[in-house]
Protein backbone atom coordinates (compact mmCIF):
# COMPACT_ATOMS: atom_id res chain seq x y z
CA UNK A 1 0.00 0.00 0.00
CA UNK A 2 2.88 2.44 0.68
CA UNK A 3 4.52 2.19 -2.72
CA UNK A 4 1.28 2.79 -4.35
CA UNK A 5 0.67 5.43 -2.00
CA UNK A 6 3.75 7.09 -3.20
CA UNK A 7 3.41 6.25 -6.80
CA UNK A 8 0.25 8.27 -6.71
CA UNK A 9 1.98 11.00 -4.99
CA UNK A 10 4.09 11.09 -7.53
CA UNK A 11 1.43 10.79 -10.20
CA UNK A 12 -0.50 13.81 -8.49
CA UNK A 13 2.59 16.18 -8.76
CA UNK A 14 3.13 15.62 -12.92
CA UNK A 15 5.03 12.33 -12.61
CA UNK A 16 2.93 10.36 -15.34
CA UNK A 17 5.56 7.40 -14.76
CA UNK A 18 7.35 7.26 -11.96
CA UNK A 19 10.28 5.20 -11.19
CA UNK A 20 11.59 2.83 -8.54
CA UNK A 21 14.31 5.33 -7.72
CA UNK A 22 11.49 8.17 -7.60
CA UNK A 23 8.81 6.35 -4.85
CA UNK A 24 11.73 5.10 -3.02
CA UNK A 25 12.93 8.65 -2.45
CA UNK A 26 9.60 9.64 -1.25
CA UNK A 27 9.69 6.77 1.07
CA UNK A 28 12.70 7.31 2.10
CA UNK A 29 11.70 11.43 2.64
CA UNK A 30 9.61 10.02 5.24
CA UNK A 31 11.41 7.37 6.83
CA UNK A 32 10.01 4.14 5.06
CA UNK A 33 12.16 1.78 3.49
CA UNK A 34 10.80 0.40 0.43
CA UNK A 35 10.58 -3.85 -0.06
CA UNK A 36 12.26 -4.47 -3.87
CA UNK A 37 9.80 -7.53 -4.63
CA UNK A 38 6.96 -5.76 -3.58
CA UNK A 39 8.20 -2.35 -5.72
CA UNK A 40 9.39 -4.52 -8.86
CA UNK A 41 5.60 -6.19 -8.49
CA UNK A 42 3.89 -2.82 -8.69
CA UNK A 43 6.06 -1.42 -11.13
CA UNK A 44 5.73 -4.42 -13.76
CA UNK A 45 1.39 -4.15 -12.98
CA UNK A 46 1.13 -0.56 -13.68
CA UNK A 47 3.78 -0.53 -16.34
CA UNK A 48 1.88 0.59 -19.59
CA UNK A 49 -1.47 1.56 -17.89
CA UNK A 50 -3.47 4.73 -17.43
CA UNK A 51 -3.83 5.39 -13.69
CA UNK A 52 -6.89 7.10 -13.89
CA UNK A 53 -8.65 4.00 -15.59
CA UNK A 54 -7.36 2.43 -12.97
CA UNK A 55 -8.66 4.27 -10.52
CA UNK A 56 -12.44 4.38 -12.24
CA UNK A 57 -12.41 0.70 -12.56
CA UNK A 58 -12.01 0.13 -8.85
CA UNK A 59 -14.14 3.10 -8.40
CA UNK A 60 -16.86 0.91 -9.92
CA UNK A 61 -15.78 -2.04 -8.49
CA UNK A 62 -15.88 -1.58 -5.02
CA UNK A 63 -19.55 0.45 -6.02
CA UNK A 64 -20.81 -3.43 -5.89
CA UNK A 65 -19.48 -4.43 -2.63
CA UNK A 66 -22.07 -4.31 0.23
CA UNK A 67 -20.44 -2.35 3.30
CA UNK A 68 -22.70 -3.71 5.52
CA UNK A 69 -23.80 0.29 7.02
CA UNK A 70 -27.53 -0.41 7.19
CA UNK A 71 -26.68 -3.25 10.60
CA UNK A 72 -25.79 -0.32 12.69
CA UNK A 73 -29.11 1.71 12.69
CA UNK A 74 -31.67 -0.90 14.79
CA UNK A 75 -30.06 -0.58 17.96
CA UNK A 76 -29.48 3.20 18.17
CA UNK A 77 -32.76 3.25 17.94
CA UNK A 78 -34.27 1.00 20.20
CA UNK A 79 -31.65 3.08 22.81
CA UNK A 80 -33.06 6.07 22.00
CA UNK A 81 -36.37 5.09 22.26
CA UNK A 82 -35.78 5.02 26.41
CA UNK A 83 -34.86 8.28 26.58
CA UNK A 84 -33.40 9.93 30.07
CA UNK A 85 -33.72 7.05 32.30
CA UNK A 86 -31.14 5.66 30.08
CA UNK A 87 -28.52 7.95 30.01
CA UNK A 88 -28.92 8.14 33.34
CA UNK A 89 -28.37 4.30 34.25
CA UNK A 90 -24.49 4.56 32.75
CA UNK A 91 -23.63 7.74 34.62
CA UNK A 92 -23.80 5.67 37.97
CA UNK A 93 -22.10 2.65 36.46
CA UNK A 94 -19.05 4.87 35.49
CA UNK A 95 -19.17 6.57 38.95
CA UNK A 96 -19.12 2.91 40.66
CA UNK A 97 -16.23 1.42 38.46
CA UNK A 98 -14.32 4.31 39.47
CA UNK A 99 -14.83 4.01 43.11
CA UNK A 100 -14.16 0.41 42.66
CA UNK A 101 -10.53 0.68 40.81
CA UNK A 102 -9.68 3.54 43.42
CA UNK A 103 -10.02 0.61 46.03
CA UNK A 104 -7.95 -1.92 44.13
CA UNK A 105 -5.55 0.88 43.44
CA UNK A 106 -5.14 1.31 47.23
CA UNK A 107 -5.50 5.40 46.48
CA UNK A 108 -7.76 7.76 44.73
CA UNK A 109 -6.44 9.53 41.68
CA UNK A 110 -6.30 13.09 44.31
CA UNK A 111 -5.05 11.96 47.71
Amino acid sequence: MKHLAAYLLLGLAGNTSPSAADIKNVLESVGIDADEDRLTSLLSELEGKDIQELISEGSSKLASVPSGGAGGAAPAAGGAAAGGAAEAAPEKEAEKEEEESDEDMGFGLFD
